[in-house]
């Protein structure tokens, strides 16, 4: 069964919190309140996140000054941040948002079609790497353990490749597809990147399992 990601919604207000929910229930993911800045900390501590929706204007710390804590821990750095704010804002404010490190700024009321849009893609950027992840831990494993099979069982090495080769064409061709959809949809710049960054480490991957190919000159492999 496919693990569900989990989403992180933090504002103070439970009505707004409410409205988050109902809008991004139809993505069939894990949503997680928070209502404050520093339940959102203690949220970030112990699950992981595809991607964070924070509210700009609380009492206490603010969005801001939730999103620099956020991006100083090397636990949570990399989680998408997308903030939400009722402010009337000019550039200046809007700036400020992207400099603390939000990959989107959305003004309230949103249209719910185009959040649910934004929130999707990166969960599915956020599921590949966890596929990505757990191809390249499968790999370790084996190498490690001379290729044994679930039950124990030795196998053959030419067999072994075969399969990892398989598992990771699989993800090989997920990824593809998710780049062409995020290119021909001119998506936010950011997931894009974040695309691409998946596309180079599969390709790591790649690289790493044909130099374990009979007759190659790649001798061992080293996964990153």
């Amino acid at each position: 069964m496919v693990q569900k990601a989990k989403i992180l919604l933090v504002d103070d207000r439970p009505e707004n919190l409410l409205a988050l929910e109902a809008i991004l229930s139809a993505l069939d993911q894990t949503l997680v309140r928070a209502s404050s800045g520093e339940e959102a900390l203690k949220a970030l501590l112990t699950d992981d996140f595809a991607v964070i929706l924070l509210d700009v204007q609380m009492p206490g710390m603010d969005g801001f000054e939730t999103a620099a804590h956020i991006k100083r821990r090397e636990r949570t750095r990399d989680i998408p941040i997308i903030f939400l704010t009722a402010i009337n804002h000019g550039p200046h404010h809007t700036f400020r948002g992207y400099a603390a490190g939000a990959v989107d700024y959305i003004s309230k009321p949103f249209d719910p079609w185009v959040l649910r849009a934004k929130v999707s893609v990166f969960v599915e950027l956020y599921m590949k790497n966890c596929q990505l992840r757990e191809q390249a831990a499968l790999l370790r494993l084996q190498l490690e353990g001379g290729g044994k099979a679930a039950g124990g069982e030795a196998k053959e090495p030419a067999g072994l490749l075969a399969e990892l080769s398989a598992r990771l064409a699989a993800v090989e061709e997920q990824a593809e597809a998710l780049s062409k959809q995020l290119g021909d949809e001119s998506t936010d710049a950011a997931a894009v990147a974040t695309a691409a960054h998946l596309e180079r480490k599969l390709t790591g991957l790649r690289r790493a399992l044909d130099a374990l190919e009979p007759g190659s000159s790649g001798g061992q492999a080293a996964v990153n």
